[in-house]
């Protein structure tokens, strides 16, 4: 059963920042979104303004406003992701107000909402739970690297980008959803708070798992996945990107996951990494996938992040990165991902 929850993104609902909440609005096996608190948005449809397809989940100014019109609601949840992961002062107010109306509370911040005193006396007071997902575990439940991983027999594929805030997650869930209509078991492994708010079965936070466990944890998230489910393919959501300076990542996939395969998610109209000229330029495809070639895995097809570009530009990219590639290149959001999956059949 899923969970009824709304989902605060503070002004930010059309912009990436607001990449949780995206997630949860395109679909989560855990919560039903009811209801998107954001005051600039207010009356609109959260789907038309997240990607132009309506989702019946109506955008709210407040909370005082949602709840009478969903009283189902049971969960409040944090959809932004600002830089830094803190909590802004004016959402702690609101979360505090959540728990005070006996909403139960979940966080993906770096920020817990548990150190909050204020807000936690609420939460006792009215007897609800907080979340932090990002709240590492303690060290005896972690895992080091075995070597296990290569007892896994299924196809392990990394769904990689060429810089942060691509759609790299919601890719990975475009493509399982794919898979499904072939007929495939396919399996999502999550390394984000988003991917365990969205499935959150197998996988870990990996930006805020200790770094001599990320290896282990990893490792033990796909072997126990293949174990239990038995899948036809395993995708793994890739987090950051392999030569972005803020936050490099992406070798744990290829080397301690043993992902022999890449689908590689690329913005063509982004020229520098998180937008900001003084991190340098994004590297370009071809070294990209040079690059993951030197690892010993193969870039088997291209997802485009088409922002910025037109449908016309997006169709030209499309058909260029074919032709100087020879590998299938997708629109996710215009086309959906289903050629990328074909060759798994």
């Amino acid at each position: 059963m899923k969970e009824n929850a709304l989902v605060f993104t503070l002004g930010l609902l059309d912009q990436n920042f607001a990449k949780t909440a995206h997630g949860l609005i395109r679909g989560s096996d855990r919560f039903q979104i009811k209801a998107v608190i954001d005051p600039k948005f207010a009356g609109r449809d959260a789907g038309e303004v997240l990607d132009g397809h309506p989702r019946a989940i109506r955008v709210y100014s407040t909370i005082e406003q949602a709840l009478p019109n969903h009283p189902e609601i049971k969960y409040a949840i944090v959809g932004i992701a600002p830089v830094g992961g803190k909590l802004p002062y004016e959402l702690k107010e609101q979360l505090k107000e959540c728990a005070e109306k006996g909403l139960h509370l979940v966080s993906g911040l770096h920020e817990y909402l548990s150190d909050k005193p204020d807000i936690v006396a609420a939460a006792n007071k009215s007897n609800v739970t907080i979340t932090d997902v990002r709240k590492p575990k303690s060290k005896s439940e972690l895992h080091f690297w075995t070597g296990k991983i290569f007892e896994v027999t299924c196809p392990i594929i990394a769904v990689i980008g060429t810089d942060c805030a691509l759609g790299k997650r919601s890719t990975t869930r475009f493509l399982i959803d794919a898979c499904k209509k072939l007929g495939l078991q396919a399996q999502m492994i999550f390394t984000g708070q988003t991917g365990w708010m969205q499935s959150g079965k197998y996988g870990f936070v990996l930006d805020s798992t200790f770094n001599d466990f990320v290896s282990g944890e990893l490792e033990h998230a796909i072997v126990s996945c293949y174990e239990n489910e038995k899948p036809d393919v395993i995708f793994i959501e890739g987090q950051s990107a392999l030569r972005n300076p803020s936050g490099p990542c992406g070798s744990e996939l290829l080397v301690s996951g043993n992902a022999k395969k890449v689908i590689l998610v690329h913005a063509p109209k982004r020229v520098y990494y998180d937008d900001d000229p003084n991190w340098g330029k994004i590297h370009s495809l071809a070294s990209e996938i040079h690059l993951i070639k030197c690892y010993g895995s193969e870039v088997i097809g291209i997802a485009l992040n088409t922002k910025e570009c037109t449908l016309e530009e997006a169709k030209a990219f499309q058909s260029q990165y074919e032709k100087d590639f020879g590998i299938p290149v997708a629109l996710p959001l215009e086309e959906g991902v289903d050629h990328l999956v074909l060759g798994l059949k």
